[in-house]
């Protein structure tokens, strides 16, 4: 068997897959809402317990597990050649992060060094990067060498892909467009990171209610019931989400991007076309014919990106 973990600034996902398929059915799936209370290890320590817990269920022990897939969010510091995770979604002490909402003072949180003590082959990858790999594998990406994946979630994430190549950087960073500026934007548009106005600042999930007062899935359910206010605020978060994506496209000359995350998926009939007519609105020689589309692996691709670092 292989674990597959998934690790996001709201929750953690752990299941697993049989050796030596391909895309396998996973088993013993169980999330969990990432912890964000302890000791910096604490993250590390509650994947293993719901790895313990994913093997009883099936019968095995971890010492039984072949190979443990991880896909993270970022951004990632190198420690000793492991990966430690320093995320403004979950660690409070990073500038700009409100200490109200995360209870801790982490900088940084060390992840492969503790699962590979007692797991085997620990393959962490950013996870806009192992869910970009994943659609090239299965989803909407397949065949495709000038591609990116997007996620609109708790924060914004991008894995990407040029002349086949699927783009990593010194410590696994590369892709971090939701990190990049958009517009000088409101000044209590703060980042964790300590960005002012930065993209996540803007339109990310955990953004959405403190400069709308309403939840993503409320402010754009308001938006397509005719709620005036609550049109323009997405239309708003549209035009800087789809300036990301526009500049993605033309410095990368992009064939497609593959869109995921629970704020675009659970409403992607409704943002899909305001994305791509900011992509398609500006200079057909480049944008002419680049499709966004949703991920072909839905509600999966986080599950599937653990897996696919699984090998």
């Amino acid at each position: 068997m292989r674990a597959c973990i998934d690790i996001g600034g709201t929750k953690i996902a752990v299941a697993l897959a049989p050796a030596g398929t391909d895309r396998a059915a996973l088993v013993a799936r169980r999330s969990e809402p990432t912890v964000k209370e302890g000791a910096p290890d604490a993250l590390a320590r509650q994947a293993l317990r719901m790895v313990d817990a994913a093997c009883a269920e099936v019968g095995i022990t971890r010492e039984d597990l072949q190979s443990t897939g991880v896909a993270s969010c970022g951004p990632f510091l190198l420690q000793d050649g492991m990966v430690e995770v320093s995320t403004p979604n979950i660690c409070g002490g990073l500038p700009g992060a409100d200490r109200s909402l995360l209870p801790n003072d982490w900088t940084r949180i060390p992840l492969q060094a503790p699962l590979a003590e007692v797991l085997q082959n620990v393959n962490v990858q950013n996870d806009a990067v192992a869910a970009l790999v994943a659609e090239r594998r299965w989803g909407a990406l397949q065949g495709l060498d000038h591609c990116a994946y997007v996620t609109w979630s708790t924060g914004v994430g991008v894995g990407l892909c040029v002349d086949g190549r699927v783009l990593r950087g010194k410590n696994g960073n590369a892709g971090h467009a939701g990190h990049s500026f958009s517009s000088d934007g409101p000044q209590d548009a703060t980042c964790g990171c300590g960005n002012v106005a930065d993209v996540e600042s803007l339109v990310a999930g955990n953004a959405i209610p403190r400069r709308w007062g309403r939840d993503a899935g409320t402010l754009i359910g308001d938006a397509r019931a005719g709620d005036a206010e609550a049109l323009e605020a997405v239309e708003q978060m549209c035009r800087v989400l789809g300036r990301m994506l526009y500049n993605l496209v033309v410095m990368l000359d992009l064939q497609r991007i593959s869109v995921g995350g629970s704020v675009f998926l659970h409403h992607q009939e409704f943002l899909l076309p305001r994305l791509q007519a900011q992509v398609s609105g500006h200079l057909p020689a480049l944008t002419g014919g680049v499709q966004l589309v949703p991920a072909g692996l839905g509600h999966q691709v986080g599950d599937y990106a653990a897996l696919a670092m699984a090998g």
